[in-house]
């Protein structure tokens, strides 16, 4: 696998990345696999505890989650408390984008919800279904490979989180006060100058550390929908619904 699989979107993200996934494995700070990845992080059970105080998250039903290695005790915590989580296909590859893990369900089958809230587990014994077929996102989870105090992130370079969030928005699954939030190393916080937000970026409401609450109080403008023309072809080539998706979000549109 390329080293830095998408490079070449973005020439100030790449650098900045290259820099954090460096920092992050010289530091030993990082959990490998850390390349072109969300990476895991040493502290990622005391982040998630700190978001799991969050009166937003106390109070959420709902909880879609990205489906990286650093969310773990994230979706686990989500499970424990009674919450069913949405945590997308990794890189959205099947025909069908997200799987529904009901904690009473998997109660009932005898599923851990340590397995359930690992990938492997979840595409094991989570429900397959469609964007279409989601319950209101109460809280949104994303992976993050850089984030910036006011609210400014980068994921792997791939695009699949500021896609999901668009098409949640065009089908309305997120209201405009559902919570954007994250855990990721202290070492991942980096200047605000440093990470320049395109249109089509969501921006985070809060952050959460192994050591800091960081509430973003973000001012940087949410998108709509989808910003389809930044949509790249191999994401159409790897995507197996996205045409068709992208067929009936216009034609939804067009029929208002």
């Amino acid at each position: 696998m390329n080293k830095e699989r998408w490079q070449g979107r973005n020439s100030e993200k790449d650098s900045l990345r290259r820099r954090i996934w460096s920092f992050l494995e010289s530091s030993k700070a990082g959990i490998a696999p850390i390349w072109s990845a969300i990476p895991d992080f040493n502290g990622a059970e005391e982040a998630a505890e700190r978001l799991s105080q969050l009166s937003s998250w106390s109070s959420a039903r709902i909880v879609k989650s990205n489906p990286d290695a650093p969310q773990i005790p994230v979706r686990r915590k989500a499970l424990e408390q009674g919450k069913i989580v949405y945590t997308p296909v990794p890189e959205l590859v099947k025909d069908f984008p997200f799987l529904r893990l009901d904690p009473d369900e998997l109660r009932a089958k005898g599923v851990s919800f340590e397995i359930a809230a690992t990938p492997a587990g979840a595409l094991e014994y989570g429900a397959r279904v469609q964007f279409t077929e989601m319950e209101q996102i109460d809280i949104c989870v994303v992976g993050c490979v850089a984030v910036t105090r006011i609210g400014g992130r980068t994921g792997k370079g791939g695009g699949f989180a500021d896609l999901e969030l668009g098409i949640f928005r065009e089908l309305g699954k997120i209201s405009a006060n559902a919570p954007i939030v994250t855990t990721v190393h202290d070492i991942q916080v980096v200047p605000d100058d440093e990470l320049v937000m395109m249109p089509h970026d969501s921006a985070l409401h809060w952050i959460f550390t192994p050591t800091e609450t960081i509430e973003t109080n973000t001012q940087l403008p949410q998108p709509q929908g989808v910003a389809w023309d930044m949509v790249q072809a191999d994401q159409y080539r790897d995507v197996p619904f996205l045409s068709l998706l992208r067929e009936q979000l216009t034609k939804r549109t067009d029929s208002r």
